[in-house]
Order: structure tokens, then sequence, then C-alpha cells
């Protein structure tokens, strides 16, 4: 009852109310449908046979983990794990500050800056590639320019090798690094930083202690969109990157396509969900630790 006499209704505190499952209930059906029941079925495979005809044989066997102890694959899951740990830095690397700037802009500006983020994806993803190995082709227009100034030898190829990869799987994942980070950005009250420039912060303080932190969950989302397409690349690496610099996905697609092995490449991709999962499940576990000191305060206040 409050002061005029009126009835206050009390938090639900025994879970989410009937209207919020509904509309949380398209969510929770797109994801057991297309993620959940599809990722189950794949770790199921991992622990079925192989038939001789390219499909899954009958009963149980632990074969294909056996297997995946192959000498070849420490050296190409090293070479994919690092490959993406640098392309997720050097994005978030471009797009924090590119972000801020666009947050910062004027209308105008920001819209030509938005437009000029997302023009890329008015184009195939696959045309982009070839577009790139094109550039980077012995008589491609990067190699001729590089050659001139004498920055590279007539003979040096700069396709066929893991920086290329690296190059073209940059360029194609920094838009979705951008994005989020902006996202955050236009929300983010940059009268902070006027604040601390008054209290005798200098402009990189501001940015540092003040804007990154205020940004951080949009770095975060960044991080994710990032890392994990670039943890499954097989098209980057199989178009620029020839056998030296072949990744997990390229053997997933290898074991699919080529070796009609699926269990060998259920397991793989077993694998790489893992890898994938198992961090994100950390850090959603320290978040929740984190807030948990926090909101205990809130409710004995």
């Amino acid at each position: 009852m409050n002061s005029n006499g009126r009835q206050l209704k009390e938090p639900n505190n025994y879970g989410p109310s009937a209207g919020e499952l509904m509309v949380t209930l398209p969510s929770f059906l797109w994801l057991l449908i297309l993620f959940l029941i599809p990722t189950l079925i794949i770790f199921a495979i991992t622990f079925r046979p192989t038939d001789p005809y390219g499909g899954v044989g009958a009963g149980w066997t632990l074969e294909t983990l056996r297997s995946l102890g192959n000498p070849n694959y420490p050296a190409i899951i090293w070479r994919t794990v690092w490959l993406s740990v640098v392309t997720t830095a050097v994005c978030i690397l471009f797009a924090t500050p590119v972000g801020y700037y666009m947050a910062r802009a004027g209308e105008r500006w920001r819209r030509t800056l938005l437009l000029l983020v997302i023009i890329p994806f008015w184009t195939s993803f696959l045309i982009r590639i070839f577009a790139w190995k094109v550039l980077l082709h012995p008589e491609g227009l990067i190699k001729k320019c590089l050659a001139f100034f004498q920055f590279v030898d007539a003979g040096t190829s700069l396709l066929y090798n893991p920086w290329a990869v690296l190059l073209v799987m940059v360029y194609s994942f920094l838009p979705f690094a951008i994005l989020p980070i902006y996202a955050a950005a236009e929300k983010f009250d940059f009268h902070l930083i006027e604040a601390a420039r008054d209290l005798g912060a200098r402009q990189w303080q501001g940015f540092y202690r003040i804007f990154l932190p205020g940004v951080r969950r949009g770095i975060l989302t960044a991080v994710l969109v990032v890392f994990i397409p670039a943890l499954g690349s097989y098209l980057i690496p199989d178009i620029v990157g020839g056998a030296d610099a072949e990744m997990i996905g390229n053997k997933i697609a290898q074991r699919v396509f080529v070796d009609r092995n699926l269990p060998h490449a259920s397991g793989l991709s077993a694998l790489l969900t893992l890898a994938v999962f198992l961090p994100m499940a950390a850090v959603v576990f320290m978040q929740k630790r984190r807030e948990k000191p926090e909101t205990i305060v809130k409710e004995s206040a």
C-alpha cells in the first residue's frame, strides 16, 4: 500500500511471466531446432562407425576419437588458433577508434561512414575473396606496386601463405567488429570524457580509462562475432591460403567431400564446438561470480 492508499503490485520473484515466455519462445525454438539438435547429432555421429559408402554405420565405437590423434592436426589446430586470435586482435584494434570517431562525427559524416562500412556486404563473400586473389596474384596490382617500390622481390609470392589468409580474414571480419563497437559508442555519454579532461586527464587517458570501459560490452560482442567465424573459416584459406595455410575448417571439408568420412568430420567439428563453447562458458561463469557480490550489496542496502 502506498501513501495514496493504492495497493502496489509486488514484484514477481518466482521466474519469468507468461508474456516473457511467449516473447522468448520463437528464439528458443530457433536455437533448439537449428543449433542444439544439429550439435547433438554431430556429437552422436562422432561415436558411430564409418559406412563403406560414405555414410554412418550401425553401432557405436571410439575409433573416431583415436583417429583424431593424427600427428598433422596439432600444427593445423595451432595455425587455426593463432590466425583467429590475431585476426580478432587486429580487427578490435582498428574497429575501436573507428567506432569512436563514427559516434562523435556529425550526422552527415556518420551516415557516410556507416554506409562505407556496410557497402562490402552488398557483394558476395566469395567474389570479395576472389578479388583479393586477383590483387595478390603475381600479376596483380598490389604485387606490382610493392615490387616497383622494391618492398618485395619480383619472385616473392603474396599468395598461398598464412599472411595472405590473415590479411583477407581481417578485411572480411572488420565490419563485424566495427558495427557492435559503434552501436555501443553511439550510446556512450561523451560528456564523461570532457569531465575527465577538465579534471586533468589527458586525451588518451580519457579514451583508455573512460571510453573503453564504457563500451566493453560492444567490444566483447565484437570479439565473439569475429573470433567464432574466424575459427571455422574454410573459403578464405582454401582460396588464398593453399596447402601451407590449411585451417581446421579445410580438414572438416576434406573429410566430408573427399574422404567421405562423416564420423571423422563430426569429431573435428565437435572439437571445434568445444573450443568455442568452453571459453564462452568460462567467461559467463566468471561474470556471474563477479556480479553476485554487487547484487548482495544492493539487496542488503
